[in-house]
């Protein structure tokens, strides 16, 4: 009997074998499943290779490149020879440069504001889920998917003296003869494109604080109510608070795009007339491929990029959210 039970005791499956692989061994490793989505070190390396070497190839090489081409008289066509800090130090001995520089400087302070208010009140009209807003987010986003460019073509052919529906309303409104030539009027120029970008960007400023505003808890608000707070009290209580980093990534773009801005003024006004109209990155563009100095231009290029990255970093700094 005693030799039957032993037979039947070490004939079990998995009783009385030694198992192999289950678990660390002396001098061993703990054991890793079969299926483990923990990968060696160079397993990421290789996923992430395509990403570095386009990063360097579009990115990183050019901006090397540009570097060097600031420090020579690089004349787009011909030969060209290093002169160090030259373009740099003169940078500011330009008068078109320097004035483009102020011009730049007053419209950014023109539109960011309206623009800021403008599409916190759209977000604002738009943020509740109830019928209609829908269609009216589409409505007030629709000229930023148009684009600033193919609205400028059009605001060419509106701000016409005598002919353009710009001075056909004006007139109806009984604000002018409706014969004003915009285009050709360094300050009435100045303010149609401030009014056509702050009308075509605000629609994106309406849509990052739209989703800002609906991550706001509702017990929030509703505790708000209770306590007899205004609609003007809960918003500069509860909503602007709360939606801090979001407006001062929205002022941050708005500032970059108008430090940028070239499409509308190239395509409205070419900087004119004279030079009453002509921004940084359009005086960049006349210096390097009109006068063909393109190491001066690229000097001044990378002057713009310096500043605009101070000017992000001062933001970041100034709406940073507060503990």
């Amino acid at each position: 009997m005693s030799t039957i039970s032993t037979r039947r005791s070490t004939g079990r499956t998995g009783v009385g074998r030694p198992t192999v692989g289950r678990g660390p061994g002396p001098g061993r490793g703990p054991a890793r499943p079969r299926n483990s989505l923990i990968h060696p070190p160079r397993t990421g390396a290789v996923l992430v290779a395509p990403a570095i070497l386009f990063v360097a190839v579009f990115v990183l090489v050019p901006l090397v490149f540009a570097l060097y081409i600031s420090f020579t008289n690089w004349p787009l066509i011909g030969s060209y020879r290093f002169i160090g800090l030259q373009n740099y130090l003169t940078l500011f001995q330009d008068p078109t440069f320097v004035h483009a520089i102020l011009y730049t400087l007053l419209y950014t302070a023109i539109v960011t504001l309206p623009i800021l208010a403008l599409g916190y009140f759209l977000a604002v009209l738009v943020r509740a889920r109830r019928r209609g807003s829908t269609v009216l987010r589409t409505v007030f986003f629709l000229p930023y998917v148009v684009g600033l460019t193919t609205l400028s073509f059009m605001l060419v052919l509106e701000a016409q003296p005598n002919s353009g529906a710009v001075n056909l309303v004006l007139r109806w409104l009984g604000i002018t003869d409706g014969s004003t030539a915009w285009l050709v009027n360094g300050p009435l120029a100045t303010v149609l494109i401030c009014v056509l970008v702050v009308w075509a960007v605000s629609g994106l400023t309406m849509v990052l604080l739209m989703s800002a505003m609906q991550g706001v808890p509702d017990e929030v608000y509703e505790s708000a109510q209770l306590e007899g707070a205004s609609w003007w009290q809960t918003e500069r209580l509860i909503t602007i608070p709360m939606i801090r980093s979001t407006i001062a990534l929205s002022v941050i773009i708005s500032v970059i795009g108008s430090l940028l801005a070239f499409n509308q003024f190239y395509i409205l006004t070419q900087g004119g007339p004279g030079t009453e109209t002509t921004t940084i990155v359009n005086a960049i563009y006349n210096r390097g491929f009109v006068n063909l100095q393109l190491g001066a231009a690229t000097a001044q290029s990378i002057a713009l990029v310096v500043v605009i990255a101070a000017v992000t970093v001062v933001q970041f700094w100034a709406l940073r959210e507060k503990d």
